[in-house]
């Protein structure tokens, strides 16, 4: 982390100093020194690579202010640039993202609105974050909650992962408990711990163990992976709603809130 931020100053420094550098190309005969006078640089004797670094170092060195307002301004212009290329995937996979018949649904099944989770059994804000969950599905009726695997943290994961989509295509129905024990238990979650679970829940462990190999599975979760590259989430939490993605554990007046504004632009829509 240090060193991306270390990168990124840098970054902006450079910025910085080819705006100076472009100052001083355009008007030779003046160079900023610091804020408040002028040295000057006469076209007779121009600056060499030396001069204009120190110019820029020492302009830099008395307005650091700067570097944090670029920084500011670049993180403002990719965050715009990456909600508008969400916009674009999310229309383009809507399907994908909303109504796939590999991710289990909490909540309504016909609920009118829907928000879209990407989990790891694993995490642990995914964790803390179910409590949201249970509480906006228990207190909207009309709330459709899609539960969308993404085992990202190591082959435990992957493999409790794997139990849970195989026990959700044979018991559909108790998906729900299934996903509510796992991600609530104590300790990590497990291909063991997934399979003692399904068991409790009345699956045929034969079954459940030939499903695990059903390589429709795998499929799912590179689909699910693709997707998610597609807009950039990298980590769990994260969620859909509406038109919007929108990371981290939120909280519930949070993304209850992400429902309303996704309720609220749906009914001013037009018509179609």
């Amino acid at each position: 982390m240090g060193k991306a931020v270390w990168l990124s100053t840098a970054g902006i420094a450079v910025a910085a100093g080819m705006l100076v550098v472009g100052y001083v190309a355009g008007k030779p005969g003046v160079a900023m020194a610091n804020a408040e006078t002028a040295t000057v640089a006469s076209s007779e004797a121009p600056l060499d690579r030396v001069g204009i670094e120190n110019i820029i170092r020492d302009y830099l060195m008395k307005n650091p202010e700067l570097l944090i307002d670029m920084q500011q301004a670049l993180e403002d212009k990719q965050q715009e640039a990456q909600r508008v290329a969400n916009l674009e995937v999310i229309a383009a996979a809507r399907d994908t993202i909303f109504n796939a018949a590999y991710d289990g649904v909490v909540g309504n099944p016909a609920g009118k609105t829907t928000i879209v989770e990407f989990y790891d059994y694993n995490c642990g804000y995914c964790k803390r974050a179910q409590a949201d969950m249970l509480a906006l599905t228990a207190a909207d009726p009309d709330l459709r909650f899609v539960l969308k695997e993404f085992p990202i943290l190591g082959p435990d994961s992957s493999k409790a992962h794997v139990v849970s989509m195989a026990f959700r295509r044979l018991m559909p129905e108790k998906y729900g408990d299934f996903h509510n024990q796992l991600l609530g238990g104590q300790g990590r979650a497990t291909e063991e711990a997934a399979i003692k679970i399904a068991l409790s829940l009345g699956v045929d462990e034969a079954k459940l163990r030939e499903e695990m190999k059903n390589p429709e599975i795998n499929k799912a979760f590179n689909e699910t992976y693709e997707l998610a590259n597609k807009l950039a989430i990298t980590g769990t939490p994260s969620y859909v709603v509406g038109n919007e993605v929108v990371f981290g554990a939120l909280g519930q007046e949070l993304l209850a809130q992400k429902i309303a504004e996704t309720r609220a632009a749906e009914a001013a829509a037009p018509a179609n």
